[in-house]
């Protein structure tokens, strides 16, 4: 969150931020009562100074034995008590109703993010791999045809059990979501120096609060036990929409060492989100569901590292792409399309060739995000309340926090199954992931149930 010194400081910087990232908070109301508030404590400090001044007269009347004048001084420090507790309540309340506002309020945009109104304003900044790529089948099955071919996807058994927006990898699907999940734990541990963590997947209020995913996305969260509502404790619990807001929360409300730094730490976790699968065509196969699995780097750096950290997280995220041989392209993030933490953003967008849609007759197929590479700088770290201490004489200073999907599953899958799809309609395993599976190449299974008979 900002600060409500910044806010108050740099009002117009903040309407900017709002202007730009498309957020509607009415600001002026948020001044006003940071003024108020102001007011207030200046108030109450007067109201305190003076019972003091009174409170100490009284002994001193009653030693001169002037009864009547310290009668009316203890009637005075009552008087000024009262005032005093009625405004402090008031005070209370506004500077509640300020917490509050100012969580409503996003991150401002670093000075060099493109500022534009949608994805359409985002900026291509790098292309890897469409030179050299290989040979295609004149044509290229889609992914959700191409699983069901194979059986290795069942959305109908998905549906079934959970309901639309969910499905079954089943054996070489499986196979390929397990070795993609190990192989990218392995390379960000063996290479990029992260340390693992295995999360808690339920996380309190407190914790989605802390990353930014409430008050703004609660619609979008799976409650345990409840309705999503703005009335939530800290007893509450969500299904995680990110492994994120775990790994973040690790340090709520801590101060860590500079020695510490930077942490760098990696999580794998299944991530359940009510938005997905609402977008259209992208509702078919696998591209939006509401149970993805995904690997999750999160990193805490000293604010003055952050910046060179963001372009080694991108670095970090794209070689898992390079690593497996998929064309992608990196976006950087206009302000109207960044979201709300972000103080700059890039996306890592894997290309998948088996559905024409938009990405133009140059290339043909379609851009799947895999990555949002993010830098918060320290509005995360203000909201969960994280700091560093420089040196140990120094006052603790917000810790800025990056993040990174390292990466998501799902759509990796989808390029995968189209890119190195054969004319035969087996896929070939990319090299990285031969060890994992136990294969170079999935061939699929013969469906089973009564349903299938008619197909063989």
């Amino acid at each position: 969150m900002l600060s409500r010194q910044f806010v108050r400081q740099n009002p117009e910087e903040v309407r900017r931020a709002l202007d730009t990232k498309g957020v509607d908070v009415d600001l002026d109301h948020i001044l006003d009562i940071d003024e108020e508030w102001r007011e207030l404590k200046a108030e109450g400090d007067n109201l305190r100074h003076q019972r003091n001044e009174v409170s100490s007269k009284i002994g001193e009347l009653k030693r001169e034995g002037d009864e009547e004048e310290a009668e009316e001084a203890i009637e005075r420090s009552q008087e000024l008590k009262e005032e005093l507790e009625a405004v402090e309540e008031r005070a209370d309340e506004l500077e509640a109703e300020l917490e509050r506002a100012l969580l409503k309020l996003p991150n401002v945009p670093h000075p060099d993010a493109p500022v534009g109104g949608d994805e359409s304003d985002n900026v291509e900044v790098d292309r890897w791999g469409f030179d050299d790529r290989r040979d295609l089948p004149k044509a290229v099955i889609p992914h959700y045809d191409l699983g069901e071919e194979l059986d290795i996807l069942d959305f109908e058994r998905g549906a079934k059990v959970s309901g639309g927006g969910f499905y079954f990898a089943k054996g070489e699907g499986a196979r390929l979501e397990h070795a993609l999940v190990q192989f990218m734990l392995d390379l960000h541990r063996d290479e990029h120096d992260y340390t693992d963590v295995f999360p808690p997947l339920p996380v309190n209020s407190a914790s989605m609060r802390g990353t930014g995913q409430f008050p703004k996305f609660i619609e979008d969260a799976y409650r345990l036990g409840g309705s999503n509502d703005e009335d939530y404790d800290d007893d509450d619990l969500w299904l995680l929409p990110t492994a994120e807001v775990p790994v973040t929360n690790m340090y709520r409300g801590e101060i860590l060492l500079d020695d510490d730094l930077p942490i760098k730490h990696q999580a794998y976790s299944p991530n359940f989100r009510r938005e997905a699968g609402e977008h259209g065509t992208e509702t078919r196969g696998i591209v939006r569901v509401h149970q993805f699995n995904k690997v999750e780097m999160v990193n805490f750096v000293r604010p003055e590292h952050s910046y060179d950290r963001l372009d080694g997280l991108l670095d970090e995220a794209t070689a898992v792409l390079e690593a497996l041989g998929l064309p992608y392209r990196v976006l950087e993030m206009c302000t109207g399309d960044m979201g709300f933490t972000q103080a700059k953003k890039y996306d890592v967008e894997v290309w998948a060739p088996g559905d024409d849609m938009e990405t133009g007759p140059e290339v043909g197929g379609r851009w799947l995000e895999v990555s949002s590479v993010s830098n918060f700088e320290e509005f995360q770290a203000r909201r969960a309340g994280i700091q560093y201490r420089p040196e140990q004489h120094e006052s603790a200073e917000y810790i800025h926090t990056l993040n990174a999907s390292g990466v998501a599953v799902p759509r990796v899958v989808v390029a995968i199954l189209e890119y190195y799809q054969n004319e035969d309609g087996t896929v070939d395993v990319p090299e990285p992931l031969q060890p994992y599976m136990g294969t170079d190449v999935i061939e699929g299974q013969e469906p089973v149930g009564e349903s299938a008979v008619g197909d063989q």
